[in-house]
């Protein structure tokens, strides 16, 4: 029998630790630095790429991610050099996505043909806003129109182009979300990531919130009618969601995180990052040293970059397997879960409550239980 990583593929994430500037949103393993020596970060990468390349053997890659921080601050030759590492370690399926994540204030045409002959075949650039006192309040440092500037030139050197919007912002009318994703919609070509905002703890957000600052967050009334405008506005331009907050055109969903929520294996190399590979057997959770200093002397010095690796149970399996399938509409195999040994019956109780659905072989989240799936995927994993 096939491994069961096999059902949802085989990538390599990329993390790029650096930042022109820290955004108030995130909790992202992100630095800002003076200056980064691409050389030498280039040999980590790829030192760290050969090692997870002995450990996994020939296995076909599917799709490489370059993650961050910034990867567009990366040079395109160390774009190049990961690449062409990546092409020495594992063979490639013939529709092998490369993506690489950008922002406005740092792309150049030059940079993104580089990174073209380099490999990357698709971008996605972090947008967040259209308009520039949104930007402003979410810490950005370009403009609406340098957003829109920096669209055009990925559209004209690749073919695969997403960009990422957050909504639910301060004050943010369901009339002015209806405008700005109608602009968005009239940009997209085939894939968008619309991400309501969450204020998470450990961010400059989180504590002004607890501070009693981020006046105007909408409450759950006005979240959800911002929901509801969304699903309806994609879904009539044909750019349904194929995941709770991934929108695309059928054939241009991002393989990449397909992995991810199908429960497939990935390498991740760089600081901080987290991967899942199944060697022998056995199915391992891989966490990078955190650092960007202690994870390049750990490379350097010991010829890893790896702070723990845990092996994952049967339980912990089957747990993640819910959380992140559920996000998709397809959902997930019930012979998958079956093979992990779960009990069927909270999610029986789920379906007949209107939140689930068993159809063709899979469980499934419904419509209903979309804009509450957090919620309801408490109900079905405690704990």
């Amino acid at each position: 029998m096939a491994e069961d990583w096999q059902a949802g593929g085989f990538g390599l994430y990329v993390h790029w630790p650096f930042c022109q500037a820290k955004c108030p949103y995130c909790d992202f393993n992100s630095h800002v630095v003076a200056g980064v020596d691409q050389e030498r970060w280039a040999r980590a990468l790829v030192a760290e790429i050969r090692r997870y390349g002995e450990q996994t053997g020939p296995r076909v890659l599917g799709s490489v991610f370059f993650g961050g921080g910034t990867p567009s601050l990366m040079g395109p030759e160390t774009v190049a050099a990961v690449l062409e590492a990546v092409r020495e370690t594992w063979p490639r399926a013939n529709d092998l996505e490369v993506t690489l994540e950008a922002n406005p204030t740092s792309v150049e045409a030059g940079r993104f043909r580089g990174y073209r002959d380099a490999g990357v075949t698709r971008v996605s650039l972090g947008v967040q806003a259209l308009d520039d006192e949104s930007l402003r309040r979410l810490g950005r440092l370009h403009s609406a129109d340098e957003a829109r500037a920096a669209f055009g030139i990925a559209r004209d050197v690749f073919e695969r182009v997403s960009f990422d919007l957050i909504y639910a912002r301060q004050d943010q009318g369901v009339e002015d979300w209806r405008r700005e994703l109608g602009a968005a919609l009239a940009l997209a070509v085939d894939h968008l990531s619309l991400y309501q905002l969450t204020i998470e703890e450990g961010t400059a957000f989180g504590a002004r919130h607890a501070a009693g600052g981020l006046k105007g967050l909408p409450d759950e009334d006005r979240a959800a009618d911002l929901w509801e405008v969304t699903q309806e506005m994609t879904a009539a331009a044909g750019m349904a969601s194929y995941e709770v907050s991934n929108h695309a055109r059928p054939d241009a969903v991002c393989y990449h995180n397909m992995v991810y929520w199908r429960s497939g294996d990935y390498a991740a190399v760089g600081p901080g990052a987290h991967g899942r590979l199944t060697l022998d057997g056995q199915r391992w959770a891989t966490v990078a040293h955190r650092a960007p200093g202690k994870w390049m002397d750990g490379v350097e010095r010991t010829g890893t970059g790896e702070e723990e690796r845990t092996p994952l149970s049967h339980e912990d399996r089957l747990t993640e397997m819910l959380l992140m399938g559920l996000r998709l509409r397809e959902g997930v195999a019930v012979e998958r879960l079956d093979r992990l040994g779960w009990d069927p019956a909270p999610a029986r109780e789920l379906a007949e409550a209107g939140w689930l659905r068993f159809e063709g072989g899979r469980l499934a989240a419904t419509a209903q239980a979309w804009p509450v799936l957090n919620a309801v995927l408490r109900e079905l994993v405690p704990g």
